[in-house]
């Protein structure tokens, strides 16, 4: 199921009564993160919020603002147009695995994916909602006195933070010598009605992308889309091999191809159905302080130098919303955007190392510093190449301590690992250390994006890992047993 707005699919929540509209005024400064942080942290991720007045510097602004959109399993499911995220994971698994067809049922599951990916391929459009509204910086004729940035409802969200930032930017790049698109997402701090700052930090595609202008000693063309189909951000935040197309892949999640929109006054194209579109160019060489901004570590991240985006037109529908989050200490959106990462893209993991069952990355370890994966274990020091294995997968490179534990542990279950994992070990024996490169947000290394990652050996040992003991067995009560005692107890 495609959106083809992001109100569209603000009206689908608060028809599966999964939103709350909040009809009187709340501040953009520091109101709506307290708000939104007590609803993310109830349970389940609490409701979705549309604040339908938001207020900037006390006046109240005349396009509302969602958050929370996409903070609970139900709600993630929804914005990818499906009843559970195993079904998408499901997909990727015949992706992954297809073969040459052995039956009539085979072919014709082979067919449909080879459907799914012609549907994925974008197209290209003349015009679109995003271009309803058009007001240019350079002079060109516009179709309306747009507000500036400053007239958004973008959030200060915590009280040390530098100032407003832009916390759901779809950021369009583009590779200057192979024209390979990259959509990322990268906070962007509001320094006037016309610039911003442009947080891609140096692992990320943008900022490679960004090298390779500056090296060319041109200015870099950039387009941030706000809104439109949810698919959009979740495609900007997901794990993708590097070089594979994130447009592509939101077609392949909507089953309908992307209209792409060429922008004003910028080389790039956008998807015709964003709520907001910012364009602009990024300069090489100059930088800018950015932050502090209190982040998804849970701590306030410090001033750093950053690229300025200097804005040179702004589009938008006649009737946006703007879509924002925040983060902090976990539980939060975030979170749930992760749990859905991991599960879709599981069998690309399993595509690699065959003996996975699992993976899960607990609230606890806000995405980068917390690994838990569960191996059928077949020979010793197995666990040691899934740890070196996914330390060389993307961004599983940030992992801080990865936990390896045996297939009949409920990785999503912390208490069990943490049970297996207090049991199963001798520290000495069963950990194992590398230096890595670190997120760029972890204040914990000593040197900024170096630090040191752990690995913990969890399973049961064998003999052949050096074990001269007797492993012994888990506490288990008979299947028959435990039937019994639950009839008995029905009959209370």
């Amino acid at each position: 199921m495609a959106f083809s707005s992001f109100s569209a699919f603000v009206d689908t929540l608060d028809r599966a009564g999964e939103l709350k509209r909040v009809s009187i005024p709340v501040a953009t400064e520091l109101e709506i993160t307290e708000w939104a942080d007590r609803e993310m942290k109830a349970p389940g991720g609490g409701k979705a919020l549309l604040f339908e007045k938001p207020t900037v510097n006390g006046v109240v602004s005349s396009i509302p603002l969602a958050i929370n959109t996409l903070g609970s399993k139900k709600r993630m499911a929804m914005s990818l147009g499906l009843e559970n995220i195993e079904q998408l994971a499901e997909e990727m698994r015949l992706l992954v695995k297809a073969k040459p067809p052995t039956s009539l049922k085979s072919a014709w599951k082979l067919a449909m994916q080879g459907l799914s990916l012609l549907n994925a391929k974008p197209k290209h459009v003349s015009d679109g909602p995003c271009k309803e509204v058009v007001h240019r910086f350079d002079g060109a004729p516009t179709l309306s006195d747009l507000p500036t940035l400053l007239d958004l409802p973008i959030l200060k969200c915590w009280p040390q933070d530098g100032g407003r930032f832009i916390t759901f930017p779809c950021v369009h790049t583009k590779d200057p010598d192979t024209g390979e698109r990259n959509l990322g997402m990268y906070r962007m701090q509001v320094y006037d009605d016309r610039t911003t700052g442009m947080h891609w930090q140096v692992h990320k595609v943008g900022a490679r992308h960004g090298k390779r202008y500056y090296e060319r000693g041109e200015a870099m063309p950039v387009a941030v889309t706000l809104g439109g189909d949810p698919a959009h951000i979740f495609s900007a935040t997901a794990p993708l091999p590097d070089g594979l197309d994130e447009i592509l892949f939101s077609g392949f999640i909507r089953k309908k191809s992307v209209e792409l929109i060429k922008c004003e006054t910028v080389p790039l194209e956008v998807p015709a159905d964003a709520d907001v579109v910012l364009e602009g160019w990024v300069k090489p060489g100059e930088m800018r302080a950015e932050g502090p901004f209190g982040d998804h570590t849970g701590f306030y991240t410090p001033v750093d130098d950053y690229p300025v985006f200097h804005i040179s037109a702004i589009t938008h529908r006649k009737k946006p919303v703007y879509p924002c989050t925040i983060v902090g200490i976990p539980p939060m959106e975030d979170f749930y955007m992760g749990t859905a990462s991991v599960r879709i893209f599981l069998p690309v993991f399993q595509m690699n190392f065959p003996e996975i069952v699992d993976i899960a990355l607990p609230a606890e370890g806000t995405f980068h510093n917390l690994v838990f994966v569960s191996i059928r274990k077949q020979y010793a020091w197995q666990a040691y190449k899934i740890m070196h294995g996914l330390w060389g997968m993307g961004q599983m490179m940030f992992a801080k301590y990865i936990v390896v534990v045996d297939d009949d542990c409920d990785v999503h279950n912390t208490s069990d690992v943490l049970f297996r994992m207090c049991a199963n070990t001798d520290p000495q024996r069963d950990t194992t250390f590398i230096k890595n490169p670190a997120d760029a947000l972890d204040h914990g290394p000593t040197i900024a994006c170096l630090g040191t990652h752990m690995g913990i050996d969890a399973t049961k040992k064998l003999a052949s890992e050096g074990y001269t003991r007797t492993w012994p067995e888990m506490l288990k009560m008979d299947a028959g047993v435990k039937a019994r005692v639950e009839e008995l107890m029905r009959k209370l």
